[in-house]
């Protein structure tokens, strides 16, 4: 809800220091900053006092309001939906994919589930497009009972807050729920100091309080404002002062279990009735007074029972229900009996509209049931269904575990307890998905479920980094499923060689090799799909050889060339796809593959294919010398590993440090990723960083630490890519070592590829190779090179080509022709922002006797990634709603980065962008 009208400000006694601190981020927020907190702390300690404070202190601004229910299903979005629903009217303003994003989300209207990733961005615009009209302030009130979709998001926007006059503050019980806002700004809640502490107590009682019973409250209580308003109104004079009477457990209970012991000591003095009303408002999340009513009504329930419960403090019932405290609501559901909590629940499915809220009422005619019941079950499964249209993915396996509980046939049951399971999972829920897949194996499975259990357990592992200890379970799924469904057969191939691959050189039996082999026996299935023929042909380059396999290779990637592909063969092959185009050298396919796979990943919400399709597509402007567009996806591939909750190499942010050349920090930031890597078994991952540092080290010229690089990074024939690569940079450091025989053979392999491939990459990569051995064809291999390569859209390639052909033609004592070479080579490292090479193209032109004034940037006009990626999409003539739209932000935070682009260019007028942006890389 919002709220301008102006309120006093509650007075917090012992809570000037946090009030210090949310008055400046209110003030921030006027005066267009932004700011997040996180207050934790245990219950009744005053965290949503505080909220209160500040909602009155921001009464000027828009107020946007959520608080989480414990007894709230996983209905996905929902808490986020009640949060923005005051700014529905902005959604016209975000850019197309954005706003349609966020109304499938809500329900708005049906579509593809969204992609996660794109959620949060359209949260974040739309809380700035709201702030262009004045501050904004988010309050989150028992954030660990929000539904798990609306956490990460909010989490995600609350790590990427950049939006002018927003500031978000969160509420979230101590211990609780802590992992989605780790690492955010928080302050923790202690008990009041003691003198505090007797004053709030003095001023809760009435008459005279005999010293033993106060001494007993306060130590009671502990500094907790909750528990010295309300202790000595649960408990008698003698309890407190000489402990709980016979029987009595309430001596041996936490703070929390004495408050909520009172609180049930009021509900016992309430009639039946006013319990029961009670009762059905605490299982009734949303607080909705027409849907109580009809509900109390079905049980008999009349006005009267509303009024004993408001005067005993325990609810109002206004516009909406709302409890004293959240522990009054948990008391008075936890503490009716199972049948009077059926019965409130099934009063309130059948107070529900279907046609309205059908997941809420299956919901409710789930908790109502007493037994098996399939019709229950079905509906449930089609609020699964529901939600994974809207990106759910919890709430759909929340839909699903309950349907299988309440599903009387046992196959039935097993086949929703693995939908389920599978849904747990790509939500990332593994520990729970696991505990599931625990359960349901010790049911009556079928071969055809015993296979899938096991590919399930499988994937989980994936997701958790442990590909070398799911290997063996795949391929022995794998093989079991060969003859009962030979499509889920070759998936699990799919998953095999996926973990294999990555594991690499660190994997255990069978690697990525033996795993491709074997699926050249399995039978082709029907109809056949292209990533079948794509694995298949990977078993004949790994059987029969390069030669053998490239026409086969470029003959499957081809049929991914279309824009007809389903989704689900798109998210699961075309990073295989992508990985083979590289290996066959073929830049335009890896152009169009890295793009299509980003592009589909985004549109179909696949939030675990989005992170490895943005580090797939950052190699593809890296090698084009597009850093700065590299370094924008190298940032959002960031947030969305945050948001998908995995972990995994940051193997862009590994290429453009190389790229870049900066060695301050990059040889630290390359052993860190080196040592993480290793310890999850990613082989592939270490590989990478030993060609990162090949390549760092060739650009600087230390050639010997290159070698040693280079060597280790070459040594694994199935490490696809990451050794061709470095097979290149093998060759320039054992040449300028004078390792001969490593140089040869390194180039006589990379010949071979070119032989096999044909293309201009190839062919230009395996000359210019070639060249470094100097012999009597060194120059016309050279020429060879940078006629070759300069027909392709890589950039680097042309101009390290140039480089080395210029370094030879001045060690010859040809100066004027090795110019010509340098130059050329020196312009276009420097502009594509690769400074390493840039100064070795500049030292050997100034070896020439040319002076060469080097391309630096003043500190005050370094732009960051972001700022340069805008400013040269503004540079190209693109409208500040265009660059909106292609980068998933708002048009005012575009305008934001213009300014500041502006600012530290000293600009007036777009039209001197093109010009200010020569030379200009991003910041580290």
């Amino acid at each position: 809800m919002s709220g301008t009208t102006k309120r006093p400000r509650p007075h917090l006694r012992g809570r000037r220091d946090e009030c210090e601190v949310l008055d400046r981020l209110v003030a921030s927020a006027r005066l267009g900053g932004h700011g997040v907190l996180v207050l934790r702390g245990a219950p009744g300690i005053g965290k949503s006092a505080l909220l209160e404070y500040v909602a009155a202190a921001a009464a000027d601004c828009r107020l946007l309001r959520v608080g989480g229910v414990e007894s709230q299903m996983e209905l996905a979005f929902a808490g986020l939906h009640e949060l923005c629903e005051p700014l529905l009217n902005l959604l016209d303003r975000l850019p197309g994919p954005q706003a349609d994003a966020l109304a499938t989300a809500f329900g708005l209207h049906e579509g593809t589930p969204p992609d996660q990733f794109l959620v949060g961005l359209a949260t974040s615009t739309l809380l700035s497009e709201s702030a262009g009209g004045g501050p904004v302030i988010c309050l989150v009130d028992d954030a660990q009972w929000l539904d798990q979709a609306s956490v990460r998001t909010l989490a995600f926007v609350a790590r990427r807050l950049t939006a002018h006059s927003v500031v978000v503050v969160i509420a979230v019980r101590a211990g609780e729920s802590a992992k989605p806002w780790a690492g955010l700004p928080g302050l923790s809640l202690h008990g009041l100091a003691a003198p505090d502490a007797r004053e709030m107590l003095e001023s809760a009682v009435s008459g005279h309080l005999d010293a033993r019973v106060r001494e007993r409250i306060l130590a009671e209580a502990h500094g907790n404002p909750l528990a010295l308003l309300e202790l000595p109104r649960w408990f008698t004079a003698a309890e407190l002062s000489f402990g709980p009477g016979p029987g009595s457990t309430a001596g041996t209970r936490s703070l929390t279990g004495r408050m909520e012991e009172g609180f049930r000591r009021q509900l016992e003095l309430l009639p039946h009735e006013s319990r029961l009303l009670l009762l059905i408002a605490a299982a009734e999340p949303l607080g909705d007074v027409r849907l109580l009513w009809r509900a109390a009504q079905r049980l008999g329930i009349g006005v009267a029972a509303a009024r004993a419960a408001e005067h005993a403090g325990l609810i109002e019932l206004r516009q909406s229900a709302r409890f004293r405290h959240p522990l009054v609501r948990s008391v008075a559901y936890h503490s009716a009996t199972v049948v009077e909590r059926q019965a409130a629940h099934r009063a309130l499915a059948e107070g529900t509209d279907p046609q309205v809220d059908p997941d809420r009422q299956a919901w409710h005619f789930a908790a109502a049931a007493t037994g098996p019941d399939e019709a229950v079950a079905a509906q449930l499964e089609r609020s699964a269904d529901r939600a994974l249209a809207q990106g759910g993915l919890a709430a759909a396996a929340a839909f699903l575990e309950r349907a299988a509980v309440l599903t009387p046939d046992a196959a039935d049951r097993v086949q929703r307890r693995l939908n389920a399971a599978q849904a747990m999972m790509h939500a990332g829920a593994l520990e729970e998905a696991l505990q599931l897949l625990t359960v349901t194996e010790h049911g009556p499975l079928d071969d055809l479920q015993r296979a899938r259990l096991d590919v399930l357990r499988a994937q989980i592992g994936l997701a958790a980094n442990r590909a070398r200890e799911v290997l063996p379970l795949l391929v022995g799924a794998a093989r079991r499923l060969e003859p009962l469904d030979v499509q889920l057969a070759l998936e699990s191939y799919v998953d095999a060689f996926t973990a294999a691959w990555f594991a690499g050189h660190l994997a255990t039996e069978p690697g990525a090799m033996a795993v491709a082999l074997m699926v050249r026996d399995v039978p082709r299935p029907s109809p056949p799909r292209r990533g079948d023929d794509l694995l298949r042909a990977l078993g004949v380059l790994f059987g029969d050889g390069y030669q053998t396999a490239a026409p086969m290779l470029r003959t499957a990637i081809q049929a991914f060339d279309s824009d007809d592909i389903p989704v689900q063969e798109a998210v699961r092959f075309l990073w295989l796809a992508t990985v083979v185009a590289i290996d066959l050298r073929d830049g335009r396919a890896w152009d169009q593959l890295a793009s299509r796979h980003l592009r589909i990943a985004r549109d179909s919400g696949a939030v675990s294919a989005l992170p490895l399709a943005l580090n797939s597509r950052v190699f593809v402007d890296l090698f084009s010398g597009d850093l700065p567009a590299a370094a924008a996806l190298v940032h959002e591939a960031e947030a969305a590993t945050e948001l998908a909750q995995i972990r995994m190499t940051p193997y862009g942010a590994i290429g453009l440090a190389a790229f870049a050349g900066r060695d301050d920090h990059t040889t630290r930031f390359l052993a860190s990723a080196r040592r993480d890597a290793a310890a999850r078994g990613e082989g592939l991952s270490v590989s990478l960083t030993y060609w990162a540092s090949a390549l760092l080290s060739n650009s600087h010229g230390r050639y010997p630490a290159a070698l040693e690089s280079a060597r280790v990074a070459a040594a694994h024939p199935e490490e696809m890519v990451v050794r061709s690569w470095s097979l290149v940079e093998l060759v320039e450091a054992a040449a300028r070592t004078g390792d001969s025989v490593t140089a040869a053979d390194a180039a006589e392999q990379l010949a071979e590829t070119a032989r096999a491939s044909g293309t201009d990459w190839a062919a230009g990569v395996a000359a210019r190779s070639q060249a470094q051995l100097e012999g009597p064809r060194t120059e016309e291999l050279y020429r060879e090179a940078v006629d070759r390569l300069e027909r392709t859209n890589l950039r680097v390639e042309s101009a390290r080509a140039r480089l080395l052909y210029g370094e030879w033609l001045r060690r010859a004592g040809r100066r004027l022709e090795a110019r010509a070479h340098l130059r050329p080579a020196y312009d276009a490292l420097a502009a594509m922002g690769m400074e390493a090479f840039a100064a070795r193209a500049r030292r050997e032109l100034s070896a020439t006797g040319e002076t060469v004034r080097r391309q630096t940037v003043e500190k005050q006009k370094q732009l960051t990634a972001q700022e340069l990626h805008i400013a040269r999409l503004a540079a190209s003539g693109l409208t500040n709603a265009e660059i909106a739209s292609e980068l998933f932000i708002s048009p005012r935070t575009v305008e934001w980065h213009i300014r500041k682009v502006f600012t530290k260019l000293r600009l007036t007028a777009r039209r001197q962008l093109p010009e200010a942006l020569r030379g200009i890389s991003p910041e580290p």
